[in-house]
C-alpha cells in the first residue's frame, strides 16, 4: 500500500471504493476511504505498487520508498503489508485512474490537504487502519 503525497501544497491522494465487508458490517454505504493498494501476485512489493498506482490513481511515480512492513492481525491472517510512500506531482498523472474495469473495481481518486485527511480521521470518515498508520507516518516524520 502507498500514500502519493505532495510537499509544496500539502496534499494526498487517496481513493474511495465499495467494500463488502464494511456494509455487512453496518457501513450504511460500504464506501470506504483507503490509499492506494494492491495484492502482490507473486510480484516483488515495489513494482506491485508502482502497478497498482498507475491502475488505481492515474499516477506514474518515479520512486517509491518502503517505509514498513506490518502483519494486521497476526493471531488470524497470514498477509503481510508493505507501506510505502511516495511524492508525486501533476506531470505525473498519465490517466485518470479508477482501477481495471476486468477486475471490477470502480474506484474514485480523491486529492486533499494534509489536513483535511487528518481531520477525516478524527471526525471518522477515514476508519482504514493501512490508510491511518501512512498519514500518522506522514504527520510523526514531519513530512508534511
Amino acid at each position: 500500500m502507498i500514500l502519493l503525497y505532495e510537499k509544496n501544497v500539502k496534499k494526498v491522494i487517496l481513493t474511495r471504493q465499495f467494500r463488502l465487508p464494511t456494509f455487512i458490517n453496518g457501513n450504511p454505504t460500504g464506501m470506504m476511504i483507503e490509499a492506494c493498494a494492491g495484492l502482490l501476485d507473486n510480484d516483488h512489493p515495489e513494482d506491485c505498487i508502482r502497478r497498482e498506482t498507475e491502475e488505481e490513481t492515474g499516477y506514474q511515480i518515479r520512486h517509491a520508498e518502503k517505509i514498513f512492513e506490518a502483519y494486521m492481525s497476526p493471531g488470524s491472517v497470514t498477509e503481510i503489508l508493505h507501506f510505502f510512500i511516495a511524492e508525486y506531482s501533476a506531470e505525473m498523472k498519465i490517466n485518470e485512474g479508477g482501477g481495471l474495469a476486468d477486475e471490477g473495481e470502480n474506484i474514485e481518486v480523491m486529492e486533499l490537504l494534509f489536513k483535511d485527511a487528518l481531520d477525516m480521521i478524527d471526525s471518522g470518515e477515514i476508519k482504514d487502519a493501512k490508510t491511518i498508520m501512512l498519514l500518522q507516518h506522514l504527520r510523526i516524520k514531519n513530512i508534511l
